[in-house]
């Protein structure tokens, strides 16, 4: 909104010319959109003509004189409310009686003016208008946003799970038509790729689960001191298997203990999406290599591969929600898109961040810092008192 635009409908040249001289200049603090907007006025003198202006460029603020010669301020109101106007009315009234306010109320009117009044009055109940106006438009635009966000949410996961259902059922039709043969054996490859299709989904759902029970704050949270490097040789160990029969060397390197207040399962999320992503998009023969560090007062974990790599554009799209690098290095390798989403959500929890280095067929960097549970939370708590003051 670069101007808040008023019309003045009223029968009396001299309320209007009064009016015009009060709002000049002004200029309107909207907090909910953290801006401040000068006014445009333009007058009208009947109601006729108001429904005129009003057909061709709709102000956000309608000041309407409730008696006028010819069509009256509730017969503007009536005819407005049928044209299902966005804008909002305020009624100037010489004649305020509770049934007229009800009246003009029912059919759509904001508030009210009485003559006579001040030129702070009338700026106090613009100010307040506009204010409403601003809320309100940002409900819309929130609710918009909100359904567009749900549709792109449906269209992707819709996709995500698409694409292993249909391999799933196309292994399961050859199955079925015994199209390798009447030999089990024959069947082994596409029961282990059914497998691992099906294994692929429950990931997708589990990272669902574990995004929107962040997100919204519903998860139970237990706060405790712990071990970071122990949690993640533990990520080590579950990879193991996998990394051993690659060929990928896998190593930690960690001062002792280095304890972080935090919820334990979060930190685990963190490492094992880190660690098995190393492993994942490692190459054969490679290396991944974890350090934890402390550094006040933060704890610094960095995750460090060897493996396929990315340009400087798929690392910027990383952290968003169902992102996959998808090229030919990729293309047989799976994951639900949420796991880097997670783990950038987790961080931000901490009062901490996660960046990443990377350089296509060389390798690739992760390093995430967390605070502990009782300093993020403070911290956050003070920039919240900050905000507030300075508001």
């Amino acid at each position: 909104m670069n101007a808040l635009r008023i019309l003045v409908a009223d029968d009396e040249a001299g309320m209007r010319h009064g009016v015009m001289r009060a709002l000049r200049g002004l200029s309107v603090r909207l907090p909910d959109v953290d801006a401040t907007v000068g006014v445009e006025v333009e007058e009208v003198a009947s109601g006729e003509e108001a429904l005129a202006r009003v057909d061709v460029q709709p102000p956000d603020i309608l000041l309407l004189d409730q008696k006028m010669t010819g069509m009256s301020g509730l017969d503007v109101l009536h005819a407005l409310q049928q044209r299902g106007s966005e804008f909002l009315t305020i009624m100037i009234t010489a004649f305020a009686t509770i049934e007229s306010a009800v009246q003009a109320t029912k059919c759509g009117a904001f508030d009210f003016i009485a003559k006579p009044f001040t030129p702070d009055e009338l700026r106090g109940v613009i100010r307040k208008a506009a204010e409403h106006l601003t809320a309100q438009r940002r409900a819309r635009e929130l609710a918009e946003e909100n359904r567009r966000v749900r549709f792109d949410f449906i269209r992707v996961l819709g996709h995500e799970l698409k694409t292993p259902l249909a391999a799933i059922e196309n292994y399961l039709y050859l199955l079925r038509d015994r199209t390798a043969g009447e030999y089990v054996e024959a069947y082994e490859r596409p029961i282990q790729r059914c497998l691992c299709r099906a294994q692929g989904m429950r990931k997708l759902i589990a990272d669902l689960l574990d995004l929107t029970r962040i997100e919204s704050g519903q998860r139970q949270r237990t706060f405790e001191a712990v071990d970071v490097a122990e949690i993640a040789r533990e990520a080590l160990e579950l990879v193991a298997p996998v990394a051993e029969a690659r060929g990928i060397a896998l190593a930690l390197a960690a001062d002792g203990p280095v304890v972080l207040r935090c919820d334990r399962a979060e930190l685990e999320i963190v490492l094992n999406n880190l660690v098995s992503n190393a492993v994942k998009y490692n190459r054969d023969g490679g290396r991944v290599d974890v350090a934890v560090q402390r550094d006040d007062p933060y704890v610094r974990i960095v995750v460090r591969d060897t493996g396929i790599g990315m340009s400087a554009e798929e690392s910027a799209r990383l952290f968003q929600d169902f992102v996959r690098i998808r090229n030919e290095k990729t293309r047989e390798i799976t994951g639900s898109g949420l796991g880097l989403a997670i783990v950038k959500k987790i961080a931000g929890l901490y009062g901490g961040d996660v960046a990443v280095a990377s350089t296509p067929d060389a390798g690739t960097t992760f390093t995430v810092t967390l605070k502990p549970a009782g300093e993020a939370q403070a911290d956050d708590a003070f920039a919240r008192d900050d905000q507030s003051l300075a508001v």
